[in-house]
C-alpha cells in the first residue's frame, strides 16, 4: 500500500513539474508582443511626425520663394517685398556724392599745394647750402621725396654720420617740422657690393643702420612727434641707376626721406 501511494506521488509530481515547465516556455511571449507592440507605435509616431515636417517645410519654402520673387503669396495677394538690386560698394556710394566727392578733391587739393609749398622751402635751403645735386626732391604719388646722396652723410660702408654733416641733419629736421605732423619714412639703400664686415655681415645691415642713425639725429628736434617716423633699410634691391658703373653705384648709396600727403594717411 506505501509503495503504491508513493508510486501516485511520484508520478502526480512529474505531472505537476511538467505543467509548470510547459507555463515558463510561454511565459515569454507576452513581454515580447508589448515590445513588438510599442516599436510599431513608436515608427508609426515618427513617421508621421517627418510626414507633417515635411509638408510645413514644403509649404513654407513654397510661400517664402513666391513672396520674395515678386510673386503671389498664399493668400493670392500681390508680394509686398520688391525684388532689390544689387547694392553698389559703400566706398562707391561715398565717391558717387558730389558734396562728398568736391570735398575730398578740395583736400587733396590742398594738400598737393602744401606739399609743393614744401618742396619750394627744401629746394631754397639746397641751393642756400650749394647742396645740389647732393640733396634733391621729388613729387611723386606717394608724396615728397627728398633724397640725400651717401657722400653727404656717411663715409664707404659706415653707418656713423660725418661730424660736419650733422649740421645739415640737423637743418634738414628744422624743415620737417610742420603745424600738423605728417608721417616721414626714412628709407636706407646702398649699391650691389658686398659689405664682408663684422658690423655689416650684409647691405641689409648697412642700409638698415643708416636709415635709423639718420632718423635718430632728426629726432633731436623735440618739435618733430617720433610716432611719425619710420626707418626701413632695403638694401641692394631698390636701384635708381646701374650698379655697373662707379657712377650708378654712388646713385644708388642713399638715403630717402618720404613726406607722405595727409590723404594717404587717413587711408591707412
Amino acid at each position: 500500500m506505501q509503495n503504491q501511494r508513493y508510486e501516485k506521488k511520484k508520478v502526480f509530481a512529474l505531472k505537476r513539474k511538467k505543467k509548470h515547465e510547459e507555463h515558463v516556455d510561454e511565459a515569454w511571449l507576452l513581454p515580447y508582443a508589448d515590445i513588438l507592440t510599442l516599436l510599431l507605435a513608436l515608427f508609426i509616431v515618427l513617421f508621421a511626425a517627418s510626414e507633417v515636417d515635411s509638408r510645413k517645410f514644403l509649404a513654407i519654402s513654397s510661400s517664402f520663394n513666391s513672396e520674395l520673387q515678386g510673386g503671389t503669396g498664399v493668400l493670392e495677394n500681390e508680394a509686398p517685398v520688391e525684388s532689390i538690386e544689387p547694392t553698389k560698394p559703400l566706398q562707391d556710394l561715398k565717391t558717387e556724392d558730389p558734396i562728398e566727392k568736391d570735398e575730398i578733391e578740395i583736400l587733396e587739393k590742398e594738400d598737393q599745394e602744401e606739399l609743393e609749398e614744401f618742396k619750394k622751402r627744401i629746394d631754397r635751403y639746397i641751393d642756400e647750402k650749394g647742396l645740389s645735386p647732393k640733396l634733391k626732391t621729388e613729387l611723386t604719388s606717394k608724396g615728397l621725396m627728398l633724397t640725400i646722396t651717401e657722400g653727404v652723410l656717411f663715409q664707404s660702408g659706415k653707418s656713423d654720420i660725418v661730424e660736419q654733416s650733422r649740421t645739415i641733419a640737423k637743418e634738414i629736421s628744422e624743415l620737417l617740422t610742420t603745424d600738423t605732423p605728417r608721417m616721414i619714412y626714412i628709407e636706407g639703400h646702398t649699391d650691389n657690393v658686398p659689405t664682408g664686415t663684422m658690423e655689416f655681415p650684409s647691405n641689409w645691415e648697412l642700409s638698415s643702420a643708416r636709415a635709423i642713425t639718420f632718423m635718430k639725429i632728426l629726432l633731436e628736434n623735440k618739435e618733430l612727434d617720433p610716432r611719425k617716423f619710420s626707418a626701413t633699410g632695403y638694401s641692394e634691391y631698390h636701384p635708381i641707376a646701374s650698379n655697373d658703373t662707379k657712377a650708378g653705384r654712388a646713385k644708388n648709396r642713399r638715403v630717402e626721406v618720404l613726406i607722405s600727403p595727409y590723404q594717404e594717411e587717413t587711408k591707412d
